[in-house]
Parts: structure tokens; C-alpha cells; sequence
């Protein structure tokens, strides 16, 4: 027990996956942040070697999480450690949630996840704009859009720029913003010092609006605040999301840019990706690039990531043209 005291969370997380593998582990860095894989990276760098107990001690803990976790969802910490006392015991049950109180607590807004939306919306609408931008950082992106999406144009833009500049929001302001919505809904609630907003944020609730307030809210953003505007837009269509366009545009896409970005592009690309791409080539065409990416050799990561990026620029300006269409939550989206 000794030993578990003296490891961080993040020599866990390190042991965790090097216990768990490389294929399991990478499909899990693809739910992190670069920063999160930088510093799990390094921390796993640094561990020289795992003992068998050690590891089946973070295993054990990671078990307890999840199940944890599992019954929260299904009816809250109280059903949680019911079921835990039932399973571990009175004692063990409340050392796993002593010791995991961080991972046990409900996310600020639970209840608002589980509300309509038009409910949600009547009920802030006529907050300050803050107070709105913080609650909307907290729902499900699609939630967040279409209320996004109601609010009156003159506000869509601020919102955005609030949810996209937010940091970490003490728990007493969200405790006094839940209260009121407490009382309207009548749910229960529980809050603690959590990171949320951010431009990840922004960007999963434009991804949940309709074409028509997505470019209202980025023109808007475009005067008020460029770079910010920029970055979102480079955050909304990535590489990889070249597998949602039709046929159609993928073809367009593969005539306008150069095909040394394509071949670079494609070089650490998933087998996806490669796929679709290749699938909407002519046969020679295939089988030419395919020849000249095996040639390449070793590249470096920041040429693939500059070449992607060139890429997706280049589909974001044949949407904006009409010449393509970027599938998004709104029915503005619908081809008939």
C-alpha cells in the first residue's frame, strides 16, 4: 500500500499503459490532448522498469475507476457505492472512493446533459453572456450547438469568443450557477474545480450548429478577434475527417492540391484514410503514388503536418466556394 502513496497520477497513467501495450495505448492517446501525450510520453520515458505487483495494482485501481465510473452513470455516486459496499465491502468501498474522490465526482451541470434543450434554453437566454458561455461549455456539443443556434445572432459570436478564451472556472461560480438552475429543474448537482471552455470547447459546439450560424458567429469572430477565428477554423475540419466527404469531394480535393502535399500528407495517414483516398484515384494514379511514398523514406513530422494542414485549407476554401460540403449537425447540411 506504501508503494501506491508514493506514485503521482501520472506514474500510474505511465504504468498503466506500458502494462496495457502499445496497441491498446495508442488508440488511447488519441483521446488526449498534445499536451497530456507530451507529459505521458516523457513520464513513460522515464520508467525504467515495472515489477508484476506494481502492476497489477495500477491494473487493479484502473478496474476500480472504470466500474466506478460505470455506476455513476448509470444512477449517481450514492448507486456507486452502494454497489461497490455490496461487491468490496463496507471498508473498501469507502477507501476507493476516499482515494478516487477526483474521478468520482459528477461533472459541474450533470443534470443539464440530461435536459431538453429548449428547456435549457429558456431558462438562460437571458443570462449575462458569461454565465451562458460557462453553461454551454459544459453540455453535450450537440445540446450546446442547437442552443447555440437559437440564441439571437448579436450574442452567437460573444458566446463563442467567451467559451473559446474560458480557463478554469472556480467552483463557486459554478456553484451559484447551478443553484439557479437547480431550482428550476429540480436536479441534484455536484461541483469541483474543473478545466473547461477552451478552443477545443468552441469547436465541438460549432461542429453541433447548422452552416448558417457557423458562418455568422466565424465572420463575426473574423472582425473581432482574427487569430481566434483562424485557429478555430483550423480546428474544425482536420485531415483525418477527409473520410466524411462524399466521393465527389474527395475527387475535387485531390485535383486542387499538389500532390507532393498529398504524398506527404498520406505518408502517416491511417489505413482510412489512405483507403478513401486512394479508392477515388485512377488506377495508375494509385499505383504511381503508392510507388513514390514507399521511395520517400523517412520524413520529417512537421513537413506531414504542414502539408496537412495546406490540405485542409484548401477544403475549407471549397466549401466555402460551394464547390464541396463539409457534413455538419444543421439540416443547412441536407442535399436533396
Amino acid at each position: 500500500m506504501a508503494r501506491r502513496e508514493k506514485l503521482t497520477g501520472k506514474q500510474k497513467a505511465a504504468i498503466l499503459l506500458i502494462s496495457l501495450g502499445p496497441d491498446v495505448s495508442a488508440q488511447l492517446y488519441k483521446h488526449l490532448t498534445e499536451e497530456e501525450i507530451e507529459k505521458l510520453t516523457l513520464e513513460i520515458s522515464s520508467v525504467k522498469k515495472v515489477e508484476s505487483n506494481q502492476k497489477e495494482d495500477i491494473l487493479d485501481q484502473f478496474h476500480q475507476i472504470a466500474l466506478a465510473q460505470d455506476y455513476i452513470s448509470q444512477g449517481g455516486i450514492n448507486y456507486a457505492k452502494t454497489v461497490l459496499e455490496k461487491a468490496l465491502g463496507a471498508e473498501e468501498a469507502t477507501s476507493i472512493i476516499s482515494r478516487l474522490t477526483s474521478s468520482l465526482q459528477v461533472k459541474p451541470f450533470d443534470f443539464a446533459r440530461k435536459a431538453d434543450p429548449a428547456q435549457i434554453l429558456n431558462f438562460i437566454q437571458n443570462e449575462h453572456p458569461q454565465t451562458i458561455a460557462l453553461v454551454l461549455s459544459y453540455l453535450e456539443k450537440e445540446q450546446a450547438g442547437q442552443i447555440l443556434s437559437e440564441l439571437p445572432q448579436e450574442l452567437q459570436a460573444d458566446i463563442a469568443k467567451r467559451i473559446a478564451l474560458m480557463d478554469s472556472t472556480s467552483p463557486e461560480i459554478i456553484y451559484e450557477v447551478e443553484q439557479v438552475l437547480e431550482r428550476k429543474l429540480s436536479a441534484t448537482v455536484t461541483q469541483d474545480y474543473t478545466q473547461t471552455g477552451g478552443i477545443q470547447a468552441v469547436v465541438e459546439v460549432l461542429n453541433g450548429v447548422d452552416r448558417s450560424t457557423e458562418r455568422t458567429i466565424l465572420d463575426a469572430l473574423e472582425i473581432q478577434d482574427p487569430e481566434l477565428a483562424e485557429e478555430i477554423k483550423k480546428r474544425m475540419f482536420v485531415f483525418e475527417d477527409i473520410v466524411t466527404l462524399d466521393n465527389r469531394a474527395i475527387q475535387r480535393v485531390i485535383r486542387e492540391v499538389e500532390n507532393d502535399d498529398l504524398r506527404l500528407a498520406l505518408k502517416v495517414a491511417s489505413d482510412e484514410v489512405k483507403e478513401i483516398v486512394f479508392s477515388n484515384m485512377s488506377e495508375r494514379m494509385s499505383e504511381t503514388f503508392k510507388e513514390e511514398m514507399e521511395f520517400m523514406g523517412p520524413v520529417r513530422l512537421r513537413d506531414v503536418e504542414e502539408a496537412q494542414t495546406r490540405i485542409v485549407s484548401a477544403i475549407r476554401r471549397l466549401e466555402e466556394v460551394g464547390e464541396i460540403v463539409i457534413a455538419r449537425g444543421g439540416g443547412d447540411d441536407i442535399i436533396v
